[in-house]
C-alpha cells in the first residue's frame, strides 16, 4: 500500500494564495506577448518555433495521429472532471 506524502512548500499553501504567486510569472511578460488568444501569428510562431527545436524522430504526435488524438481526449476529459471550475452549458 502507497503511503500518503505530506505536502511541503508550493503545495502545501492555501490554494489563493497558489493562484496569486503564480499569477506573477505572466505578469512580468509584457502583455502585448502574453495573450495568444490576441494574436493567432504571435501563437503559430511560437508553435513552430517549439515544434522546431524537437528532433522529428521524437515528434510522436505527428508520426502518430491516435496518439494524438487519444492525448486530447485524455486532457478534454481530464478539464471536465474539475470541480473546481463552473462546467460550460452543452450545446
Amino acid at each position: 500500500m502507497a503511503q500518503a506524502r505530506s505536502k511541503r512548500g508550493f503545495a502545501a499553501m492555501d490554494r489563493n494564495k497558489q493562484r496569486e504567486i503564480a499569477s506573477k510569472g505572466g505578469q512580468s511578460v509584457p502583455s502585448e506577448k502574453r495573450s495568444f488568444s490576441k494574436d493567432p501569428g504571435l501563437a503559430a510562431e511560437a508553435g513552430r518555433k517549439g515544434g522546431q527545436s524537437v528532433a522529428p524522430q521524437a515528434r510522436s504526435f505527428s508520426q502518430n495521429r491516435a496518439l494524438a488524438a487519444k492525448a486530447g481526449r485524455k486532457g478534454g476529459e481530464a478539464r471536465g472532471a474539475r470541480t473546481d471550475r463552473p462546467q460550460r452549458a452543452a450545446g
